[in-house]
């Protein structure tokens, strides 16, 4: 598939080509993994983020953000975590299907080689050196893990760190918050593994939140997915989007009729500003989120706002 996205902020943008499914070796996990390949069909040294989708979405959602992306030079990566593909419940692997989910992430890392061979015209134009995660909901939690967040164990005390040091930088897309208390009877019963400890989340990072996102797996208020912003020493900035559910605007597309806010405009803010904050986070443009910032905050009517630390 080729396609042209439309330019956002006044860049220009590129065709993209996606490839689907390839397949890469993961021998612990049961059964190989497979990815949706977006990327420019031009450029070279080009960037790469590795995305991580919400329960039961896969790799050919999330589209609004990844096409977008791809058509300003970056190569996105999508794996379709074992949650997407009907486990039954006394499948063994799924008290640990947190831990595969990260596992499924590192194990791109391991096989960009192979990720290259599978699209045609791709070797040898990806840039190692320049690697982000992203992820929305748990896919969010999934991705901070490699930024340096830990799941807390049964016992109260942080886990073993799965931190990835080829990952330079971080989007955070309706990241759960603390676990423990806060949590609903819901997440305790079927999402224990939602207690993260941030504070060796070290690893430059974005989180987005939005401010009427009420979620089951949590007694508290929207401010829950403020929580990495608080309490992750690495996440710097926090952009809130005004009126903002867990869909937040629509980022996961038409494959997904769970979007309760659909608001087009909404989407391309976190478009013009996941991009901007990854071109500087990865070296590539020093002004980019400045400028994003400062547009944003200068608009007449803001859809949402930025804070720093």
């Amino acid at each position: 598939m080729t396609s042209t996205t439309p330019a956002g902020g006044g860049d220009s943008t590129v065709p993209v080509v996606s490839v689907r499914p390839i397949t890469l070796s993961a021998p612990d996990r049961g059964e190989d993994l497979r990815v949706r390949v977006t990327a420019p069909t031009t450029g070279h040294h080009l960037p790469v983020v590795i995305f991580s989708h919400g329960m039961s979405l896969g790799m050919d959602d999330y589209a609004p953000l990844v096409d977008f992306w791809a058509a300003h030079g970056f190569v996105v990566i999508q794996p379709t975590h074992l949650d997407s593909l009907d486990l039954p419940p006394n499948d063994p692997r799924a008290p640990l299907i947190w831990r595969i989910r990260t596992d499924d992430l590192t194990g791109i890392l391991d096989q960009l080689d192979a990720v290259e061979a599978g699209v045609p015209g791709l070797a040898g134009r990806i840039d190692p050196d320049r690697i982000a995660v992203a992820g929305h909901s748990w896919g969010a939690q999934t991705a901070s893990t490699l930024a340096g967040a830990r799941v807390v164990d049964a016992d109260g005390t942080p886990g073993e760190s799965m931190a990835d040091s080829r990952v330079r930088a971080a989007v955070l897309l309706c990241l759960p918050g603390t676990g423990g208390a806060d949590l609903s009877p819901l997440a305790v019963q079927y999402f224990p593994f939602m207690s993260p400890d941030f504070a060796e989340l070290k690893t430059p990072s974005l989180v987005v939140a939005g401010d009427t996102d009420q979620s089951p797996l949590t007694v508290r208020g929207p401010d829950w997915f403020t929580d990495g912003y608080r309490l992750g020493p690495g996440v710097t900035n926090l952009l809130t989007l005004f009126g903002a559910e867990h869909g937040l605007g629509g980022i996961q597309g038409s494959h997904d009729t769970r979007t309760t806010d659909e608001s087009p405009e909404r989407v391309v803010v976190v478009q013009q500003t996941t991009l901007a904050y990854l071109r500087t986070a990865l070296g590539l443009d020093d002004d980019a989120w400045p400028t994003a910032r400062r547009s944003l905050a200068q608009a007449g009517e803001p859809l949402g706002k930025i804070d720093s630390k």
